[in-house]
């Protein structure tokens, strides 16, 4: 079964740990370019921050990688890989600004601090599942549609897309394992005259994913 875990949109959270103040943001993304972008926008809008410390995880190619953006080494970019990584979460990427308080917090205080400001970031974003699916397609007489229309959600089906015109052109996704149910349905439903073509594999995010 083909899926993985990730965010539903971008988002940001914060927190003051003794004076300074912790503003997480998390963003979806696809490539180490969009990863890059967001880091650098940032950066930009936070350009008299003391730290920007980010950490990304990316399905393409596996990817991973953090930084500590001058916070003694271990204490910053690693934490906030962590919580990607113990999440489960992919092709996203964090970042936690620092605006420093004036009290140190001592490595083990960076690690919590860090660490809380890249989990509230991830939970204001929403974490969701998101499955691989099959392409479908299938044209049905206006006779038929009211029927078909209905089946595909009862098979656990999503419409995409539905063309009129001297028939009826439905586009849809459907988790694999839901496909031979469907095409016994659909014969039965139609006297063996409609059937379907698979035109593909996408990911769509899953409808039993938590959101925020």
């Amino acid at each position: 079964m083909g899926e993985y875990r990730t965010i539903a949109s971008q988002a940001q959270d914060e927190f003051v740990e003794k004076r300074s103040r912790f503003i997480g943001y998390a963003k979806p993304v696809t490539t180490e370019e969009e990863a890059a972008a967001f880091i650098g926008e940032i950066k930009s809008k936070h350009w008299d921050a003391t730290h920007n410390v980010y950490a990304y995880r990316l399905r393409q190619g596996q990817i991973q990688r953090y930084s500590d953006d001058g916070e003694p080494q271990g204490t910053a970019g690693i934490p906030v890989l962590d919580v990607l990584q113990k999440s489960d979460v992919t092709d996203t990427v964090l970042v936690v600004t620092r605006y420093f308080g004036g009290i140190l917090l001592g490595g083990g205080g960076l690690v919590r601090a860090y660490s809380h400001g890249a989990s509230i970031a991830l939970q204001a974003a929403g974490v969701i599942t998101m499955r691989e699916c099959a392409l479908l397609r299938l044209t049905c007489d206006y006779s038929q549609y009211g029927r078909v229309s209905s089946l595909v959600p009862e098979c656990g089906g999503v419409i995409d897309d539905t063309a009129f015109t001297e028939a009826v052109s439905l586009s849809f996704h459907m988790a694999p394992e839901n496909m031979a149910s469907f095409a016994r349905q659909l014969a039965d439903a139609t006297n063996g005259q409609v059937s379907f073509t698979e035109e593909g594999k996408a990911f769509f995010r899953w409808k039993d994913s938590a959101a925020k």
